[in-house]
């Protein structure tokens, strides 16, 4: 019960159809099941080609919603955690502009985030998710290049170093439980690969 006589509240809690589990519905459930009491808001965005405003809109709304929970008085007093999902893309190279530049605003954010609330005891810290075996990761793109989802699946397996198998979405949800926990009091304005060891390889 890391969690017990906390409130979590989980932006984008909602997942794609397909196998396995989305990043954001493990981390609810996660911390439900380590003693939060949990609060799902969704901003879910159905098509993985999203054009440049729709990805905008969708990282602008749930950061400014994380960064407005910071102006309560009551949130300030009692200190707290944010944790941000960004992407490897944001490190590595990746084919789309809109997408790895947003998520390269979301470390930044996080950072200053976490540089403006140390005072109130608030933490910040972003979760960059390497290639993962999640429903909007893998079985968008087999709708979308109308591909077996095994082949997908096999063809994202080999690129990661470790076990030659991606991450799931428990992994996410692993690492940002650690960094809501008591036993991460001490870490803020991290960025945190959670990706196999994809971001250690070089040439």
């Amino acid at each position: 019960m890391r969690l017990k006589d906390k409130v979590a509240i989980v932006v984008g809690a909602g997942q794609s159809p397909g196998e396995g589990m989305g990043n954001g519905r493990a981390t609810a459930l996660t911390f439900a099941r380590e003693g939060a009491k949990v609060l799902c808001v969704d901003h879910h965005l159905e098509s993985a080609q999203e054009t440049v405003d729709l990805i905008v809109a969708e990282q602008g709304t749930a950061a400014a919603f994380r960064a407005d929970v910071t102006k309560s008085a009551d949130i300030k007093a009692m200190g707290g955690a944010i944790i941000n999902i960004a992407s490897m893309a944001a490190i590595t190279t990746y084919p789309y502009v809109a997408y790895k530049a947003t998520k390269s605003a979301m470390i930044a954010f996080t950072e200053q985030l976490a540089y403006q609330n140390a005072e109130y005891g608030i933490r910040a810290n972003v979760i960059l998710p390497g290639l993962m075996n999640t429903p909007m990761a893998v079985d968008t793109r087999a709708r979308e290049w109308s591909k077996p989802r095994a082949e997908v699946e096999a063809e994202r397996d080999s690129k990661v170093p470790l076990r030659r198998k991606m991450g799931t979405g428990w992994d996410v949800a692993n690492a940002a439980l650690f960094l809501a926990s008591d036993e991460a009091n001490f870490i803020t304005g991290v960025t945190l690969p959670v990706d196999g060891g994809a971001s250690v390889r070089r040439g």
